[in-house]
């Protein structure tokens, strides 16, 4: 195998494993507390929007350790590593108790971090500058698939249920934990690739044994220095403008990762299909994100108007989705007890509307992330791992705020809180946009990433 297709597998294996760890953990993620409501009646007591904000907040903490992680394990034994803990959290509802679910919130917050981290630095040893978007294309539209697979089993799995029994809940989460397991092993197929022609390395042979032959002290320098570049990064005028897009980012995947699948759940008035509308939902926002993220990047490379347009689009799309999402939707759905809600918003809950909505929520996310990670690559090439950290820092963190608030404020309150950070985020998005457009016309190239 030549060493081009060598690193195109490994691309390949480490899309393919992230796409079973996230069906099983995305489809988790959006039944949870659907699930948790069942289990309400019974001797356990706990939250999804809490666990939920728990693993955010652990992840956003974690992300300033795990490059020193990573450094010193390898990106193969991280991801092993992390796969084994998704999989563990999965596990714990197939006979949840409240102890063991929280301190499984705490430990994937953890292995979140570590995971993502260890991706990035894999996609990278495995690219160079020719390949690097190819790549990103290739492992992006495999993870986003995982929304279609294990949402269309909770689908056809809970037609007609409108209760979750425990041998359904069991059923489900087993073959979860089995597709997560199978998954975290795929990550023992991924090859060391050649060291040349890597993207970020220097070629020289001598550069590389000096590398490897690093002391873990100097793994540590490092580890603080790049943590010294993150906090320098944070106050910068450019990065303190994408923190508000990045904030608003955290926010809405909240709301559709997690929130907007219970609120489906929980309306009475759709009859014997809310809880397998759950699933079909979720196959819908997954859609959405796979249109628009292979959209935009086949168009990125040959677009001359920039990124503005792809993130106004993004924020028209979404407040068209929170207007029919207000109108369709009772105000108590988020926080509806586990008999669901008989109430009515503006109009008579339509299904076809709500799931017309989880396309546009899809859709919307989609402009927005591409559109942040292209901005992001183009203005901090020379330091990417300390501005992809803040990123992931900032989006982590306003999540987790917002898992929290989810637990008590009613359904126009969230989408209110939304629209605000929409807005903001969109404008400060713009202005920084407007300054890497200057950069260009003095002469700069824009870079993939």
């Amino acid at each position: 195998m030549s060493p081009e297709s060598k690193k195109l597998f490994n691309i390949l294996i480490l899309g393919i494993a992230f796409m079973f760890m996230f069906t099983a953990f995305q489809t988790c993620g959006n039944v949870a507390q659907t699930v948790i409501r069942s289990l309400n009646s019974t001797d356990f007591h706990g939250s999804g929007y809490t666990s939920m904000a728990i693993i955010y907040g652990v992840f956003s903490a974690s992300n300033l350790i795990t490059p020193s992680v990573v450094a010193i394990v390898g990106p193969q034994l991280s991801m092993f590593a992390s796969g084994l803990f998704y999989s563990m959290y999965i596990a714990v509802f197939i006979q949840p108790f409240p102890w063991s679910f929280y301190t499984a919130s705490v430990f994937i917050g953890i292995a979140a971090a570590v995971l993502w981290t260890a991706q990035g630095n894999c996609l990278t040893i495995n690219s160079d500058e020719h390949t690097i978007g190819r790549n990103s294309g290739i492992f992006w539209a495999l993870l986003q698939s995982s929304l279609f697979f294990g949402n269309l089993y909770i689908y056809f799995a809970w037609q007609g249920k409108t209760q979750i029994s425990e041998s359904d809940r069991r059923t489900v989460f087993i073959a979860l934990t089995v597709i997560s397991l199978v998954g975290t092993v795929l990550f023992f197929l991924i090859r060391k690739p050649d060291a040349e022609n890597v993207l970020g390395e220097d070629e020289s042979s001598d550069d590389q044994d000096l590398e490897v032959n690093e002391s873990a002290q100097n793994n540590m320098t490092k580890a603080v220095d790049a943590f010294k570049k993150s906090l320098k990064l944070c106050v910068t005028k450019e990065m303190l403008l994408l923190s508000i897009t990045t904030a608003y980012t955290g926010l809405e995947l909240t709301f559709f990762s997690g929130v907007y699948g219970t609120c489906i759940g929980a309306i009475n008035k759709f009859g014997t299909e809310e809880k397998s509308l759950i699933g079909l939902s979720g196959i819908f926002i997954g859609i959405g994100e796979i249109l628009g993220g292979s959209l935009f990047g086949l168009l990125s490379k040959n677009n001359r108007f920039g990124r503005n347009p792809v993130v106004l689009l993004g924020i028209l799309v979404h407040f068209i989705a929170f207007y029919l999402v207000f109108l369709n939707m009772p105000g108590d759905a988020p926080i509806a007890p586990v008999e669901g809600t008989d109430s009515s918003a503006y109009i008579t809950p339509s299904k076809e509307v709500a799931i017309f909505c989880s396309f546009l929520l899809g859709l919307g996310d989609s402009c927005f992330n591409t559109q942040l990670l292209s901005i992001l690559g183009f203005l901090y090439s020379e330091d990417s791992a300390p501005a992809f950290a803040v990123f992931k820092f900032v989006q982590s963190i306003c999540a987790a705020v917002a898992f929290f608030y989810s637990n008590y404020l009613l359904l126009h309150w969230q989408l209110l809180v939304m629209v605000i950070f929409g807005f903001l985020g969109t404008v400060s998005f713009f202005t920084v946009e407007w300054e890497a457009a200057a950069i260009v016309a003095r002469g700069s190239d824009y870079r993939s990433i």
